[in-house]
């Protein structure tokens, strides 16, 4: 039999406490621990069970550790770079370039719209052909742009009309061998078409650009590509924009008629002095021949520091001669901006050492000249075919 564990209360039911049978009991009957008793309180009070006394506080939540950016496996951040000076000075120069591009477009759009253009190569070129491109450049000797004065300074005479002082044939291969320029003695005798035999600078006097490339077409079997004339007062003016040229002479050069007096040796020749120099034949026992072979160095003398850094990179130099430049030629008004650069770039080839220089095969040479057939027409083959000229060719001249 359980022991029944029984509280005595003087009053009521007290609050808390399980009672059976109208009598307290312990929740627990099976519970045999004995209770220990309470005393009654003073005057018949009943006596609460002892309050619990209250756990002890909970520490305040703590917030969970900051989890940090960087985990144990990553890899250690990379310090933040600094500019450097050298940057710096790249990005600046970068943009000093992109200025300078931008004005240098804007000087040879402004400049090509000056230039002269005239129809000149045919449609149609009949039986002719070439490979890569052709360019006729023509001297012409004619002064009806030139002022009293300037007529007086450069020695060029009263004479009328226009005529070729200068002849030649710019050959710029397109496979990338090397190009050749191919000076055409103006008093080569031809057929001219429509006109008979005669010095082929007479074509040029008859009909002007356009007969004079048909008779070139006619007589060669070369087609040509572009036309690139140049006159008396704009040659001197492209000189004289350059601050002159350089040319070492072999021996003093005296000649009445192209108004010239040159020591022998090296020096500067102003516009004036370079456009006699480049017309006289008189004091030369060759005539012609010793012309076109002058003609030859001076223009490559003048490709020279026209393309040098010093006048490409000085603002003013670049300035003056483009606008020389501008005034100074004609071309063929189907020549374009992309031509002229094959034209500057071949003429810059044959300046240097990548590129050739020689004058048409010559049979018969005295008042007037003849080619030698069989010379000339492999001349004329390799610039129909693309190819570069035969090596006994340049070993003649």
């Amino acid at each position: 039999m359980s022991h029944v564990k029984r509280t005595t209360y003087r009053s009521g039911h007290v609050p808390g406490v399980s009672y059976r049978g109208g009598r307290p009991h312990s929740p627990e009957d099976d519970d045999d621990t004995p209770i220990p008793q309470q005393a009654p309180a003073p005057g018949g009070t009943s006596v609460l069970p002892p309050a619990q006394e209250p756990a002890a506080a909970a520490p305040p939540p703590t917030s969970p550790p900051r989890r940090s950016r960087q985990r144990d496996d990553d890899p250690p951040p990379r310090p933040k770079k600094r500019r450097s000076g050298i940057g710096r000075f790249f990005r600046w120069l970068l943009i000093l370039l992109l200025i300078i591009a931008v004005v240098i477009a804007a000087l040879l759009w402004y400049v090509w719209g000056r230039i002269d253009k005239v129809d000149a190569i045919p449609d149609d070129h009949g039986d002719a052909r070439s490979d890569g491109r052709v360019f006729l450049i023509v001297g012409s000797d004619s002064r009806e742009d030139l002022t009293e004065e300037e007529r007086s300074e450069l020695g060029t005479g009263q004479t009328s009309g226009q005529r070729t002082d200068t002849i030649m044939l710019l050959h710029v291969p397109g496979g990338g061998d090397r190009p050749a320029l191919i000076s055409v003695p103006r008093d080569s005798i031809v057929d001219i078409p429509g006109e008979g035999q005669n010095r082929i600078n007479a074509s040029f006097a008859f009909g002007g650009a356009p007969l004079l490339v048909e008779t070139i077409e006619a007589n060669t079997g070369v087609a040509i590509d572009d036309y690139v004339q140049i006159g008396f007062g704009g040659f001197a003016h492209i000189v004289d924009a350059l601050g002159g040229v350089e040319m070492c002479l072999d021996e003093a050069v005296q000649d009445e008629k192209a108004h010239i007096d040159l020591p022998e040796g090296c020096q500067e020749l102003a516009g004036s002095d370079a456009l006699g120099y480049a017309r006289a034949r008189y004091f030369d026992p060759r005539s012609d021949l010793g012309r076109v072979e002058r003609q030859r160095e001076l223009i490559s003398a003048i490709s020279d520091k026209a393309l040098s850094a010093g006048t490409l990179l000085n603002p003013l130099e670049l300035t003056r001669t483009a606008l020389a430049g501008g005034d100074a030629l004609v071309l063929d008004e189907d020549t374009g901006p992309l031509d002229m650069f094959s034209f500057v770039r071949g003429i810059g080839a044959v300046s240097g050492d990548g590129g050739d220089t020689l004058t048409v095969p010559l049979g018969e040479v005295g008042n007037t000249v003849t080619w030698d057939s069989e010379q000339a027409e492999l001349l004329w083959t390799a610039l129909r075919d693309g190819t570069e000229v035969p090596p006994e060719l340049l070993e003649q001249d």
